[in-house]
This record gives C-alpha cells, sequence and structure tokens, in this order.
C-alpha cells in the first residue's frame, strides 16, 4: 500500500513538473502590452539586427539615400505637360519607368532647378523659370520626399517665387533643403529608420538676381557656398548627433565632364570638415565619383549627377550628353554598439531622358536605362535609334563611373 502511494506522489510531481514546461515553453515566445494581454512576438523589419552576446546587445539598422540631379523644366516640357481639354498640367507621365526605385528608396532627394511662383506669373523656361504646381504633384506621386532647391535659378521669380515655392512644396507633403522662409539656426536633420541623417544644400550663386533680396534676407533665405559656413553647419550637425552628414551642392562648369579643381579642392575639404556623402550637380553633365577615407572612414563624392529632367538635348546644344542622368543609391548602415554609421554600398542606375511625338504631340519621360536594354517588352516601346543611343548612353555613363573604384 505504501509502495502504490509513494509512485502515485511520484506520477504526480511529474505531472506537474511537465505542465510547468510545457506553460513556460507557451509563454516564452509572448510578451505583454500595458494591459496585461499576451502578444504574439513580431519579427524585426529586414534592414535590423539584433542580437545578444552576455550582458552585450548587438543592433545594427540600414537605410538607402536615392539622389538624382537637375530636375528642370522648360517650356517644351511644360506645352508638352498641357492638356487643352481640361486646362490642366500632367507631368506624371515623366517619371513611370523610374519610379519604382525613387518609392523604394527609404529617403529621395532631388535638385528642384526651378521656381514655382504661381499662375499669376506667365510661365517660363531658361532663363527665368517658372513652372506649374502640378510639376511637384509628379514629383511627389514619383515618390521624391526631400527637393534640394538652392541652385542659380532658385531667385528667378525673387522673394515671392522662393517663398512660393516651398509653400508648394510644404503642400504636397515634401520638405526642402538650401532656401528658407525664416531665419534658423538649426541644422535640418531626418531620421530614417533610427539614422539621423543630416542633410545640407548649397549654391555658387544666383545669375545676378541677388538683389531681389535685402542684405539680411540673403543672409539666411538662400545657401551661397561660403566655406566658413559649411564648415560650421558640418559641425553643428555634428553637435546635433547627426550618425551621416550629407551635402547637396550646386558647383562646377556647365557641360564639362571632369569635374574643376575647386570641385575637387572644396569635396575634399567637405569631407575633412565631417561631410561623408556629397551629392553634385550643375554642369548639366554627369561627372565621375570617387570615395575619400579619412580618419579611416569611407566618404562619398559625385561631382554631377547630371540631368534627370530637361530639355536639353543633342540637336539643340549639340551636347548628347545633356541627355543623360544618373540616380545614386546609398545604403547606409549604422551599429549601435559601435556607435557609427558607415557607406555600405553604392548602386548606380543610369537614366536616359527621352523625347519623342505621338498622336497627342511632344512627350517627355526619364528611362532607367539597364531596364529598357534587358526587358525585352521595355525595349519593344523604343525605336532602333533610341536603343542605340540609350546603348551609347549606358557605356560612357558607367566608364565614367568605373572611375570610382
Amino acid at each position: 500500500m505504501v509502495k502504490r502511494k509513494l509512485v502515485a506522489i511520484i506520477l504526480m510531481l511529474l505531472i506537474c513538473a511537465l505542465a510547468i514546461l510545457s506553460s513556460y515553453y507557451l509563454t516564452s515566445n509572448r510578451s505583454m502590452d500595458p494591459n496585461g494581454t499576451t502578444l504574439e512576438k513580431k519579427e524585426k523589419p529586414s534592414d535590423e539586427k539584433e542580437h545578444t552576446e552576455g550582458n552585450i546587445i548587438e543592433k545594427t539598422t540600414s537605410a538607402t539615400i536615392l539622389a538624382t540631379g537637375d530636375i528642370m523644366f522648360h517650356m517644351p516640357q511644360i506645352n508638352a505637360a498641357y492638356d487643352d481639354k481640361n486646362k490642366t498640367y500632367d507631368f506624371t507621365d515623366n517619371f513611370k519607368y523610374v519610379k519604382k526605385y525613387i518609392e523604394s528608396a527609404n529617403l529621395s532627394i532631388g535638385n528642384f532647378e526651378t521656381v514655382v511662383a504661381g499662375d499669376e506669373i506667365k510661365f517660363s523656361g531658361f532663363p527665368m523659370f517658372n513652372a506649374p504646381k502640378e510639376t511637384l504633384a509628379a514629383i511627389k506621386e514619383s515618390g521624391f520626399d526631400i527637393l534640394s532647391t538652392v541652385n542659380n535659378h532658385s531667385l528667378d521669380q525673387g522673394k515671392e517665387g522662393l517663398i512660393n515655392t516651398i509653400d508648394s512644396i510644404e503642400e504636397y507633403g515634401m520638405k526642402n533643403i538650401g532656401t528658407y522662409k525664416e531665419p534658423s539656426s538649426t541644422v535640418f536633420i531626418e531620421k530614417v529608420n533610427e539614422i539621423d541623417v543630416a542633410l545640407l544644400s548649397y549654391s555658387y550663386g544666383f545669375n545676378g538676381m541677388d538683389h531681389t533680396l535685402t542684405e539680411e534676407e540673403l543672409s539666411y533665405m538662400v545657401n551661397t557656398i561660403d566655406e566658413e559656413k559649411i564648415k560650421r553647419d558640418i559641425e553643428k550637425a555634428k553637435e546635433l548627433d547627426a550618425d551621416i552628414v550629407v551635402v547637396f551642392i550646386h558647383w562646377g562648369n556647365e557641360y564639362q565632364r571632369e569635374p574643376s579643381e575647386y570641385q575637387v579642392e572644396l569635396g575634399r575639404k567637405m569631407v575633412e570638415w565631417g561631410a561623408n556623402i556629397i551629392f553634385g550637380s550643375h554642369p548639366h553633365v554627369i561627372q565621375k565619383a570617387e570615395m575619400i577615407n579619412h580618419n579611416g572612414k569611407d566618404n562619398f563624392i559625385i561631382y554631377s549627377m547630371g540631368n534627370f529632367l530637361s530639355n536639353q538635348r543633342r540637336e539643340i546644344l549639340n551636347n548628347k550628353y545633356t541627355e543623360d542622368g544618373i540616380m545614386v543609391e546609398v545604403k547606409i548602415e549604422k551599429d549601435f554598439l559601435k556607435g557609427e554609421t558607415i557607406i555600405k554600398d553604392i548602386n548606380y542606375i543610369p537614366t536616359w531622358v527621352r523625347k519623342y511625338h505621338d498622336a497627342y504631340g511632344v512627350q517627355y519621360e526619364i528611362l532607367p536605362v539597364e531596364d529598357f536594354l534587358e526587358d525585352d517588352e521595355l525595349r519593344a516601346k523604343i525605336d532602333q535609334d533610341v536603343e542605340m543611343r540609350i546603348k551609347e548612353s549606358y557605356r560612357e555613363t558607367m566608364d565614367k563611373m568605373a572611375q570610382f573604384y
């Protein structure tokens, strides 16, 4: 009888132990919300990695920054986008083939080289730009987050044009850098996947339109290339704990395929001051890129990304390179344990501006060149002359980028 009782007790203890283990197993993959409800744990986003070794938590996160060159709207482009039936403008088709690249990046930035002063002022292209607001609607719809608005055409329509441009960008849910409505000593920082990205932008000048602003307004409404100011801004970004500093800069000589000595010197200075990524614009043609190691860290410069969208063409300027552009995708990675953010990868996406006629008139679209060379369905949309031209464009662009390695 005693033996039977002892066996029964042992069996009960074993059952209890199994129940405790089972309960632990079921709850180990659950967590509690503030109301005490158990919740299944969710996997972290694919760009974030975290694991524990001992008491040390190692965590990394990454993000992609995509940048493009000059986005311009000459009068032939504005006229081509006009719908006479609805009395409206529609520029969305300009970006339909590159949209997937722009919207897939964590942060997409372009150089908006025009102003939106309002339709009370006549729309115009070069030399005094004023584009319809619908240009910004198309840019937003294509996936851009931020526009650099400081360039030599920023003051084409004076103070009112500058302010209206900023207001319109904000109206469409985007942000801008380089021109400002009010004085501010704060460097713009955008948080992207837990990475604090400082964004700065400067231009060499304003086509003699400086007189449209007072001296005080010039000091804060437009960022001019001033080495002391750039250095101070980069240092301020570091003080604000920016993980990485990105500079958009409008510089160099138009139509020259090699950066000037001044560009190279200033580029290296900015890296020494703490800039990590420098995106150049203004020459309207693609210039080389390079990686510069400073204090054991790689920093990236592309001196010019060419024209992303414009009417500058071989038949107009006798310069085929003005039809070429390049989207630059930079992958950055932050290591929380080390407290450092590095450039992980660079990806180039060459583009070419196609201008053609259809039943509705003149049309413009930005072609991601490699897609049209590799995809039979896309290649069928272009004629043989365009195919030959984009092959040539792709080869010459990638040869220029090969200087990077």
